[in-house]
């Protein structure tokens, strides 16, 4: 299986990575288009407890212009999800999606060079926080 993700973890509270999350992404161009509070709708929806787990659907405009203009069936894989997770161990989760995927996943490889650049700021996102970077298989 190919990777499809970056991972970190952090030694801080949920709420102090989740802002510096936003902060390193606003720093590479991304703004946070959605927020889905997956703990609270599990509680509401099943009345099961997740621990704190939080997706951020992040884009960075110009990038999405340029994959939408190469591929306009982009729209069904955007945003880049980022996820932010404290499970039981008390430490704090950082998951970023690998762009490359949207070209993997689409066949089209005019999208290459628009993934290239996006997977380069999420990386660079990432290591930004100042951790130890894992990637997802």
């Amino acid at each position: 299986m190919s990777a499809y993700g970056q991972s970190t973890t952090m030694e801080e509270p949920f709420d102090d990575v989740v802002a510096k999350v936003r902060g390193v992404l606003a720093e590479q161009g991304f703004g946070v288009l959605t927020e889905i509070d997956v703990e609270s709708v599990m509680r509401k929806k099943l009345g099961e407890e997740t621990g704190r787990y939080l997706i951020l659907g992040a884009c960075n405009p110009g990038l999405a212009f340029r994959g939408l203009t190469a591929e306009p069936s982009l729209g069904l894989l955007l945003p880049c999800n980022v996820i932010v997770r404290s499970p039981e161990s008390g430490a704090t989760i950082v998951e970023f999606i690998d762009p490359m995927m949207l070209v993997n996943m689409s066949g089209n490889e005019a999208l290459g060079p628009v993934a290239r650049e996006a997977a380069q700021r999420l990386s660079d996102a990432v290591l930004a926080l100042g951790q130890e970077v894992s990637t997802k298989a």
